[in-house]
């Protein structure tokens, strides 16, 4: 048996150590005195987290007044429990820090948002306090959500089931979102669909919107990517090691995948695929530059999930309809000598201008967060024929709301938070942080581009995902992995 192939035991690296062969060679010496044992498994509290965010999208995204208060009552108690069990630990358990020091500038820029928003409420500079107060709470809520992933996925075992729970969700949503799609049902599980789901149309699974449907997919598809590349292995590339990767050790996991492709095909989200799709090709492309061993490998794993999944898959689950909705978008009306041919259907771009010009009269410190629906109104001209809740970009409407004092931080840590995915992506030395690191890197910039057309960051159980995601780019990196010690 070549010994210097296998994972070195007295390092974190995960990749086949050169030193290997002479530590073998040493006398036997007890790792325990170096090393502490293994990570703790999974516990009650941590399951709690777990099945908070799988329940967070099933009534229509918690995109409702009673949804969101559980989800704040909730994580006030689990943020309570971790206080007081930090607390009560020994002494030599409380001096260990409990946040990766990494993870501190991101949560003060996230802190800082909330101060701001704290400050249009109590200062009178919101145009809607009781709005303003909502998402207030929504923000304490996600920062207590960050934090918690933060101090309770810390090490590789509990990680990795964070990311397959995450996959998991996003399979059942692919699943009963195309059952629902392929049953011709009209109903959501707590309710029925609404017209801008696309009724009969495109699946938007237990979302309202189909779009939301496929920023969470965008998310866990991710997270699936990521755990398949974090599971690969150092050997040379063989016709047997394809098939095995392909069809039998990861088989439940590019299921996974093809069933979360398939529904994300079948929303007909245009900027969904969009944001996927780029992504995927942004990230994947840089990884497979970036990562000269195996290089064929790696490129072969990404090129087989877009060949199979992609291209043969989604070719019966209406791959066409959703190139033909994107090839027919228009954002004016077609003109051929005077004669308007073709009206413009999509009103989007409209809507931008108008909000451009409502976050020029207060763009330092906004109308306050969550108030564009009772604020914009006043804004938009004759052409635009309906009222609208949401700037349908994200970053309009965070500036709007937020003012530029508020949104910045906002924007510098989902910034932060790419950067640090992509440096535990550049990791030559661990085949499990470098795939985490591609996971957290590829959602971040997925949902991030889908934003410019959407709304997902202002849904509860999207937000909240992607507040976990942002933790888990700090944690691919900062884990303790196999055999190191739990400080």
């Amino acid at each position: 048996m070549n010994i210097s192939n296998a994972p070195c035991p007295r390092c974190a690296h995960d990749i086949p150590c050169p030193a290997r062969s002479n530590i073998e060679l040493l006398p036997s010496v007890p790792h325990h005195s170096t090393h502490a044992h293994s990570s703790p498994g999974p516990t009650l509290f941590t399951w709690a987290i777990l099945i908070l965010l799988v329940w967070l999208p099933l009534p229509l995204g918690s995109n409702r007044d009673w949804a969101i208060s559980l989800f704040l009552v909730l994580i006030g108690l689990l943020a309570v429990i971790k206080a007081a069990t930090r607390l009560r630990a020994p002494l030599q358990q409380t001096r260990s820090p409990a946040l990766p020091r990494t993870a501190w500038l991101p949560l003060a820029l996230l802190c800082a948002a909330q101060l701001w928003v704290f400050a249009q409420w109590a200062f009178n500079l919101s145009a809607d306090s009781g709005e303003t107060f909502r998402y207030l709470m929504l923000g304490i809520g996600y920062t207590l959500l960050y934090c918690l992933v933060l101090m309770e996925f810390n090490s590789r075992k509990k990680l990795t089931l964070l990311l397959m729970v995450l996959v998991i969700s996003g399979t059942l949503q692919a699943f009963y979102g195309s059952l629902i799609r392929l049953s011709g049902s009209e109903w959501v599980l707590f309710g029925p669909r609404s017209d801008y789901g696309a009724r009969g149309v495109a699946t938007s699974g237990t979302f309202l919107n189909r779009n939301h449907l496929a920023g969470y997919l965008e998310m866990t598809i991710a997270c699936g990517v990521g755990l398949m590349l974090a599971q690969r292995k150092g050997e040379h590339i063989t016709l047997v090691g394809i098939l095995e990767l392909l069809l039998s050790n990861k088989f439940l996991l590019r299921l996974a995948l093809a069933i979360m492709v398939i529904a994300l095909v079948l929303t007909q989200s245009r900027m969904g695929n969009t944001g996927f799709f780029t992504s995927l090709l942004i990230i994947g492309g840089l990884f497979v530059l970036i990562t000269r061993e195996h290089r064929l490998r790696n490129g072969l794993i990404l090129a087989s999930l877009i060949a199979i999944d992609v291209l043969i898959v989604s070719q019966y689950f209406g791959l066409e309809k959703l190139r033909d909705r994107i090839v027919e978008t228009r954002f004016e009306d077609v003109v051929v000598e005077g004669e308007v041919i073709l009206k413009e259907n999509v009103d989007r771009d409209d809507v931008a201008r108008y909000v451009m010009v409502q976050f020029l009269e207060r763009p330092f410190i906004g109308f306050g967060a969550g108030t564009f629906e009772t604020t914009f109104q006043k804004y938009p001209g004759p052409e635009i024929g309906k009222d609208f809740d949401h700037a349908h970009n994200d970053y309009l409407q965070f500036v709007t709301e937020f003012g530029l004092i508020g949104a910045l931080p906002l924007a510098l840590f989902a910034l932060l938070s790419l950067s640090h995915a992509l440096r535990a992506m550049w990791n030559r030395r661990s085949y499990y942080r470098s795939g985490v690191g591609f996971g957290a890197a590829m959602a971040i910039l997925a949902l991030l581009i889908h934003s410019i057309a959407d709304f997902n960051l202002q849904i509860p159980a999207n937000a909240a995902t992607f507040i976990t995601l942002c933790a888990v780019a700090i944690l691919a990196k900062e884990h303790r992995g196999p055999g190191r010690s739990e400080g």
